[in-house]
Order: structure tokens, then C-alpha cells, then sequence
């Protein structure tokens, strides 16, 4: 057997627990995969007194996560500390300046300077692994990178954050309103103490970056993604899709059209009867759809310490045994330019959710908006609003607003967003107007 492969672990949260949990429990196991041992020589985290799930006696212990990426005695630098700057990405730059393999789950950092140190890795010959930074232990990143490449990929897309998906399938399995359902989240630990990140959708774009780079041979370009978060989801809107065979999905998708690449994050009414649909919970799915391969769907735990620790073992596993993949699949001096697609050409059924004034001409106003635009509607109700206490809900006085939904036909993107602009400046509407996309579903997603 060969000599061990030595790894230096910073960061030692719920996923740095997790792996060296895995790499105690499983040490035979990994030892005959690797084909040669796996050893920790080193361990980083921010307080050596704090309190923790696993055995770190007899680890060397250093104070800086920099120090620990320099260390001769290293071969891999896993990082585990999270942040796109600050000691993150200056441990991961010093690692691979040093020649170091290095494993991280840190989407943000990749999504923010991945060509660039896939360029430094490249020119040192090392590994840059990233499987864990993409939908925990779904092995996704290995899928695009190797398993697809002789594919061209027309899409993906999928469910990236378990957190957004918990709180809406609590919305709706258990009628809780959004602020109940968050505050649930952040009792169990899927939510932080600030869910911005998570709820506004920004956590699920870094994650989409990675793949729509993976999956087009593009450079990483996370600024141009188009990113609307779950806050304004309401009851109403979870009622309404309940009534129209749909379910309300925070989705990641990226598509490659004739003008550039469509990025973009935002709620969405998926079919009830689509398997994306039943990914309840914290669980994550990613669908791709490719030309040779067609169509792909896998779904499993997108977050959680052993789920993750699992894909950065996977990772390590890789460089023991001399398996050096490009980091984007293709030389990053070979990846396209970014070219976003042309703005507001997304051609899709739009629900729209306005709250009308009950006065002569309103509906009329709103409908030649809708007009003006060319925007075709299917189908218009208005809805009842939930009953309130008492048990029976006093009469809507005489020019109160109404609840109204309308479902277009298939229109683009820009024309929708004008005219609800228009509709909310001509002041028949009490509040802003909601429009969820109706997403179209391809094979990969049909039970």
C-alpha cells in the first residue's frame, strides 16, 4: 500500500465534524477504496475550546487556516470555512501557490473566483474539487464534469436550496404563512438567525453559476443571474396554486438559447403531478437535459454535515487515487465569455395576483394594460380571501380591493413585467401586483 494521503482540514463545523466523523468511522473502508491510507495532519477552526461532536485529541492544531494551506507535511487542503474572500479564499490561493490538492464546499467562492483558481490549478497540476458546493451529497458537479461530457447539456435546472424548499412545503402541507414557517426553519437549524442569503434566493444563484458554467462551457459569471427570493410568497398564493394542480418551487435554471445563456432564480408553479413537485422537506433535486444522454433527474439530501462530508470524501478519494479532473471540465483558458440572453425573452405562462380596487372601470383599465402588451389572458377569477375571526368573516365593504388571479397564455418575460408596472401605476391596485412564472417541465421531470 501506498504511503498516506495527508489532509489538512479548516473549518470544523457541522460539515468539518462530519468528515472527520466519516474519515474515523469508515478508516478500512477508505483505506482499500484509495487504495493507500487517508491521515489527518492538520485541523483549523476558529475556537479550540468550543464544544464538539467529534474526537480532535491528538490533531495538530493550527490557529491559522493560511498556515495549516502552507504546511509541507500537507497534500490536501480541505476548506471548510465558507465566505468568497477573507481567510477562505486566501487559504485556498496559498494551498494551490504551495501545489496542494485542494476540496472545498464553498459555493460562494467558486461562484465568485472559480475560473480564476481553476486557472491556478491547472497551471500546478493540482486538483480543485468541489463536488460538496452544489447540492450536498448529490453527486451533481461529477456528473456535468464527467459523466456528460461527451454530452452538449440544454438545459438544468432543479430545487438547490433545501431551506426555501422546507419553508414553502411547510406553507403548504401545514397552512403556515411565511414568517410562521421561517421561524420554524430557524428553530431546526435549516435557517439562519439572517435567512437572507437563503430566502432571497442568493444561495441558490452561486450554486446555479457552478453548474450553468459546468454544463455550457462558459465562464462562472454569478452577477448575471437574474436572482427573486420567496419573501412575498403568501397563503393566497399557495391557496391558488393548490387550486390550479400546481406547487410552489424556489428553482435554479439556466438555459442556453440562440442570443446567450437565460440564468435565472425565482419561485415557480410546477405541475403537482411532477416529481419536482414532490421533493418535500430540505431535499434537493437537479434535473438536467442533455442531446445523447436526453434526460436526468437526481434528487437527494442537498445539505446536512454527513450528506456533505460524504461528497468532499468523494472528493478526497479522487486525488488518492491520481484522478486530477480540469477543475471546469475544460481548460479555463478555453471557456466562453459569458453572454447573457437577450433581456426580458423568456417566453412562459405567467400567474398574476393583483388586489383590485372595487370601483367602475377598474378590471376594464387592467385588462387593456394587459392588451397594450400583447399579453393574452387564460383565465381570470376572483378569489375569496381567507376566513378570518370570527369564524364568520364580515361582508366585504363596497369598494374594498378583491382578490383577483389571472393565468396568461405564453408571452415573454418583458412584456408581463410592463404591464404590471403600468396596472400598479394606474392605481386600481391596493398593493403590488404577485407574478410567480409557471415553469414548463421537460422529460426528465414527468412521473
Amino acid at each position: 500500500m501506498q504511503k498516506p494521503l495527508t489532509l489538512g482540514i479548516a473549518g470544523l463545523g457541522t460539515v468539518g465534524a462530519g468528515l472527520i466523523e466519516l474519515l474515523q468511522v469508515h478508516k478500512e473502508r477508505l483505506a482499500e477504496r484509495a487504495g493507500r491510507p487517508l491521515e489527518v495532519a492538520g485541523i483549523a477552526a476558529r475556537s479550540r475550546l468550543k464544544s464538539r461532536t467529534v474526537d480532535t485529541a491528538g490533531l495538530k492544531w493550527f490557529d491559522d487556516p493560511v498556515a495549516l494551506a502552507r504546511e509541507p507535511g500537507i497534500d490536501v487542503f480541505v476548506e471548510l470555512v465558507g465566505g468568497s474572500e477573507g481567510v477562505a479564499k486566501d487559504a485556498v490561493e496559498a494551498a494551490l501557490y504551495a501545489g496542494k490538492h485542494v476540496v472545498t464546499a464553498n459555493k460562494a467562492l467558486i461562484a465568485r473566483h472559480g475560473v480564476k483558481l481553476a486557472r491556478l490549478a491547472e497551471e500546478k497540476g493540482v486538483a480543485l474539487n468541489f463536488e460538496a458546493a452544489v447540492a450536498g451529497g448529490i453527486p451533481v458537479i461529477k456528473t456535468l464534469r464527467e459523466s456528460l461530457a461527451a454530452n452538449e447539456v440544454r438545459r438544468i435546472y432543479g430545487i438547490l436550496n433545501g431551506t426555501c424548499n422546507y419553508i414553502l412545503s411547510t406553507m403548504t402541507d401545514e397552512d403556515r404563512s411565511f414568517p410562521a414557517a421561517l421561524m420554524e426553519a430557524q428553530e431546526l437549524g435549516y435557517a439562519e438567525a439572517d435567512p437572507i442569503f437563503d430566502i432571497g434566493g442568493f444561495d441558490t444563484a452561486h450554486k446555479l453559476a457552478i453548474l450553468a458554467s459546468l454544463a455550457f462551457g462558459t465562464e462562472i459569471n454569478f452577477e448575471q443571474i437574474d436572482v427573486e427570493g420567496i419573501q412575498s410568497i403568501t397563503e393566497a398564493d399557495i391557496d391558488a396554486a393548490n387550486d390550479m394542480g400546481y406547487c410552489i418551487k424556489l428553482l435554479g435554471v439556466a438555459v442556453r438559447t440562440e442570443s446567450g445563456i437565460e440564468a435565472r432564480v425565482h419561485p415557480a408553479m410546477v405541475p403537482e403531478e411532477s416529481t419536482i413537485a414532490e421533493v418535500w422537506g430540505a431535499t434537493n433535486a437537479v434535473a438536467i437535459d442533455a442531446d445523447f444522454c436526453t434526460s436526468l433527474l437526481l434528487v437527494g439530501p442537498g445539505a446536512g454535515g454527513r450528506a456533505t462530508a460524504s461528497s468532499v470524501a468523494s472528493d478526497i478519494l479522487d486525488i488518492a487515487r491520481g484522478e486530477i479532473v480540469l477543475p471546469l471540465a475544460a481548460p479555463a483558458a478555453t471557456l466562453k465569455p459569458y453572454v447573457k440572453a437577450k433581456l426580458g425573452s423568456h417566453h412562459g405562462a405567467y400567474y398574476v395576483r393583483l388586489s383590485v380596487y372595487d370601483r367602475p372601470g377598474a378590471m376594464a383599465a387592467i385588462a387593456k394594460r394587459m392588451g397594450d402588451r400583447e399579453v393574452s389572458i387564460e383565465s381570470i377569477v376572483q378569489r375569496r380571501p381567507r376566513a378570518t375571526q370570527p369564524a364568520i368573516s364580515p361582508r366585504r365593504k363596497p369598494g374594498a380591493p378583491a382578490l383577483v388571479v389571472m393565468i396568461t397564455h405564453e408571452t415573454t418575460e418583458a412584456a408581463i413585467r410592463q404591464a404590471v408596472e403600468a396596472i400598479e401605476q394606474d392605481g386600481n391596485v391596493s398593493e403590488r401586483p404577485q407574478v410567480i412564472r409557471i415553469e414548463k417541465l421537460g422529460e426528465e421531470d414527468r412521473v
